[in-house]
């Protein structure tokens, strides 16, 4: 009789139930250690799965099925983004199921920021200055043809 009240109990108790998941026995993804750094190092680095830090560090994440991405900032830098793939090797009857992550450490070299663009420049209008008046110096003595602005000599020989 008492085998019967523990299977009656059991049973109530699931009865109460209103769903029932079988994601209860789906296995948690691991937890891996990723180490993130950059160069120059003191980078904001912040994975796409949530958890970010300071570089170097090291964050833990739930390894995905798949690849996964981290973003680093720093001022007066270009950000960079590194996609890191996630690899699971499952169990066999000699080892146990291990996930592997590519790169391992992540690491970003940050490239400087250019300096910024100069704004254009209204030109300045400047007034234009009258040209000099050509100089009216005599031509050599020796020239074919003469200023007019001197008086001709008269031929020689008359």
């Amino acid at each position: 009789m008492r085998r019967v009240i523990v299977i009656a109990a059991a049973g109530f108790g699931l009865a109460g139930c209103s769903s029932f998941s079988m994601d209860a026995f789906k296995p948690t993804p691991p937890m891996v250690q990723v180490q993130l750094d950059s160069t120059p190092q003191g980078a904001d680095a912040k994975t796409s799965l949530g958890p970010g830090c300071k570089t170097p560090c090291t964050v833990s994440v739930a390894a995905p099925d798949s690849g996964f991405s981290v973003s680093y900032t720093m001022n007066k830098f270009e950000p960079a983004t590194i996609p890191v793939q996630v690899v699971h090797v499952p169990a066999d009857f000699g080892s146990p199921a291990t996930t592997n992550i590519d790169p391992n450490p992540v690491v970003a070299e940050l490239q400087p920021q250019g300096p910024p663009p100069k704004a254009a420049r209204k030109k300045v209008m400047r007034p234009k200055q009258p040209k000099p008046p050509k100089s009216t110096a005599a031509p050599p003595a020796d020239s074919a043809f003469p200023d007019s602005g001197q008086s001709t000599p008269p031929p020689p020989g008359r």
